[in-house]
């Protein structure tokens, strides 16, 4: 009985061992060639790992808060938005990045946040939620990622793209025409707001805490050692935000240096990888451009370009969301969850037509959960704020008719 168990406790050291030099060696290459968009492998790749340790998918988080009434996943993000705020108010103290919050579009935000919203209850998931689930082998996941693409399109390149741009013409600025973010609204410099939401956060935590009950745990009562208890158990949700938060620095550092001046962000990286393999005549953007050039992208909509140029693939965001896949698949090797998860054909249909609704919304408000929730409210825009409030107005309507409703029915 005991050579059953040796081959997943050698799975878990070599699936370490190996992406850990794989990693440190594409980081090397960036560093002595300068082509600062491999970076986005590693990046991607920890990305994909931490989600699928902490299964801190947006949808689950919103639609667990009212269904099971737990909010660990929602506290989970908040936490990894926190510690995001802390280490980019850093990074703009220290001149490394320019901040770059995104426009107030408020029409785009309201509408993508009601589709996306509704979408990510039908999927199962919100596009990082469906990369990373699927990736260790859901079914709806796996579905749902080939209608999120589609939705993109028909948003960047098809019949919605009138209205796409007739929504982007609402805008709401700034008297000195910048962004709306809660810095420029209150005059207060970024790290004073961040340092006050931290303080917040450690408060409440403090108190949360201390009523907490039943928290999955990384250590347990085997004798399993630290680090195997790390690689092949579940993390807690808090724990995964605290990576994630931390995982931002660099990742904003290795966006700005490629020619992309934001964080993470997943949503066109899925619409610019299926793009590739049916489009040609593209814009490849991979390295950094000053600003006001042809090749700088807007952090609106990475996908759009002016009228009359190719179609833009922005290096970056391709290369972390296939390394997020990557990432996301041997996390669940090493946990023993990587296994196809069949599920009923209803179900199936349901998250192919979630798939493309958030893919659909995701455009519209030109990002999903990771580059306008975690990413959005990180850099404290205001418009941000709007979509997620939204977005989780929606997912909990949505997670009532639909989920809560097919319970009582069954």
């Amino acid at each position: 009985m005991e050579t059953l168990h040796r081959p997943s406790a050698v799975n878990w050291r070599a699936y370490s061992v190996v992406s850990l030099l794989a990693l440190l060696l594409i980081t090397i290459i960036a560093a002595v060639t300068k082509l600062w968009v491999l970076t986005a492998i590693p990046v991607g790749f920890l990305f994909g790992l931490f989600l699928h340790k902490g299964d801190l998918c947006g949808s689950s988080a919103f639609s667990e808060t009212i269904m099971m009434r737990d909010p660990r996943k929602m506290i989970g993000l908040w936490i990894l938005i926190v510690v995001a705020m802390l280490g980019f108010a850093g990074l703009d103290l220290l001149g490394l990045v320019k901040l770059s919050p995104k426009p107030f579009l408020y029409l785009s935000y309201i509408v993508g946040g009601v589709v996306f919203g509704v979408g990510m209850v039908l999927a199962g998931g919100c596009i990082s939620g469906c990369i990373y689930k699927g990736a260790a082998g859901n079914l709806n996941s796996i579905v749902a990622i080939l209608g999120i693409p589609v939705g993109v399109m028909m948003v960047e390149f098809g019949p919605l793209n009138g209205m796409h741009i007739w929504m982007k013409k609402h805008v709401v600025s700034l008297a000195d025409g910048k962004a709306v973010s809660l810095s420029g609204l209150t005059g207060t410099p970024f790290w004073v707001l961040a340092l006050l939401f931290a303080a917040l956060t450690l408060v409440i935590a403090g108190v949360f805490r201390r009523r907490q009950t039943g928290a999955a745990r990384l250590t347990g009562g085997d004798n399993k050692s630290w680090l195997e208890r790390t690689m092949t158990k579940p993390w807690r949700s808090w724990v995964a935000g605290v990576a994630i938060g931390l995982l931002m620095v660099p990742a904003y550092l290795s966006s700005a240096a490629s020619g992309r001046n934001y964080p993470l962000g997943v949503t066109h990286g899925v619409m610019q990888a299926e793009l590739l393999l049916v489009d040609n005549g593209f814009k490849h953007v991979y390295l950094n451009q000053p600003a006001g050039s042809p090749a700088s992208t807007d952090p609106v909509s990475p996908g759009s370009q002016p009228k009359g140029s190719g179609k833009q693939v922005v290096w970056w965001l391709v290369l972390e969301v296939l390394s997020l896949m990557l990432g996301s698949w041997v996390s669940a090797r090493m946990s023993g969850q990587a296994r196809l998860l069949p599920k009923p054909p209803d179900e199936i249909l349901f998250a192919l037509l979630g798939g493309l609704m958030i893919g659909i919304g995701a455009a519209f408000a030109g990002g999903c959960v990771v580059g306008n929730i975690m990413s959005g409210w990180a850099l404290m825009s205001v418009g941000m704020f709007l979509f997620g409030i939204v977005t989780v107005l929606s997912n909990w309507a949505a997670t009532y008719v639909y989920m809560m409703g097919r319970q009582r029915m069954r």
